[in-house]
């Protein structure tokens, strides 16, 4: 073992990431990570449960970057407003572009990988639909507007990975106008 190097998470998460793609997901074994970060298992086991949940740090700090941020929007603003002022921090926290992509490209490949960002979504989802609730939004209102909200963030995460030079929060507007242009074609949000 080498000298203390910092950052054993970072360290971590990029050991994973190079051998999940050199070698697949199912090949790849928690020792293989450990070593390849220069650490041992039980360090890789202070910071990720398992193997799959190397991929998904920084989920948390996220989360709680996007419920402060909701608690920070005046009271009185629309629960999507809310949201979108929420969503406009998250490249705060995100990782570069590139270990972003190549991470995109692994969970595609792989189910397990899949799965469990599902179950990451779906936590970050309930969390945000209870901090509209607690801003006194109904349940409904406040779950189709995270639900809408969710919609418009996996857009704009597709395509400002896609395009090396755009800028998130210009992306983030245009996905909700394409969430409005959806919705108002063909009269969908036409009064009856």
């Amino acid at each position: 073992m080498a000298r203390w190097e910092g950052n054993a998470r970072g360290r971590l998460e990029r050991a994973a990431l190079d051998l999940f793609t050199e070698q697949g997901y199912d090949r790849t074994t928690v020792a293989q990570i450990a070593k390849r970060a220069n650490l041992t298992e039980r360090s890789f086991y202070r910071w990720f449960p398992d193997k799959r949940e190397v991929l998904f740090g920084g989920s948390e700090e996220l989360e709680e970057r996007f419920i402060a941020a909701i608690g920070a929007v005046p009271e009185g603003t629309g629960p999507l407003a809310t949201l979108m002022a929420a969503f406009g921090t998250a490249p705060e926290v995100f990782r570069p572009r590139d270990f972003l992509r190549e991470r995109a490209a692994v969970i595609a490949a792989n189910p397990p990988l899949q799965e469990r960002e599902l179950i990451k979504l779906a936590s970050l989802s309930r969390a945000l639909t209870a901090a509209l609730r607690e801003r006194g939004h109904d349940a409904a209102t406040a779950h189709l507007a995270t639900d809408a909200g969710m919609a418009i963030v996996r857009i704009t995460a597709q395509r400002w990975l896609a395009d090396g030079d755009a800028d998130y929060a210009r992306l983030l507007s245009a996905g909700a106008a394409d969430l409005l242009s959806v919705l108002t074609q063909d009269g969908a949000l036409a009064q009856p």
